[in-house]
């Protein structure tokens, strides 16, 4: 299994955020913070990465305290992660896959909830892209 899931859309960034931005309501997850993090690295002075590139830290709040209540270290990978980003030709959307994190803590219980929730964000992005 590949550490990320990344899939390619022929939408702009602007309107697969938005629809990501639906899809994860309808999944009961919010996006808590996004980061254009081309325009932050722009803000600090550099001026050589033009390429866009967006970081969504999305969560579900109940799935948050389920894992967090089993062990505390799943904290180091919350909120989750999902980036866009576009290249010469593509919009990108992709998360790493909370299954390969969270297969660091050795427990199957918690590895059960990692790929539901995996599974989730999967759907979000198929639907958004």
């Amino acid at each position: 299994m590949e550490f990320h899931y990344t899939v390619q859309s022929n939408k702009t960034i602007e309107a697969v955020i938005e629809s990501l931005d639906a899809q994860l309501k309808e999944e009961q997850f919010g996006i808590l913070w996004q980061l254009d993090l081309t325009q932050k690295l722009r803000d600090k002075g550099i001026e050589d990465y033009t390429r866009p590139f967006h970081i969504l830290e999305v969560c579900n709040p109940h799935e948050a305290a389920k894992v967090l209540s089993h062990n505390e270290l799943v904290g180091y990978f919350l909120p989750c992660k999902i980036v866009v980003y576009a290249d010469q030709s593509h919009v990108h959307i992709g998360l790493p896959r909370p299954s390969a994190l969270i297969g660091f803590l050795n427990s199957t219980q918690l590895t059960q909830i990692a790929e539901d929730i995996e599974q989730t964000l999967i759907r979000v992005i198929e639907k958004a892209k």
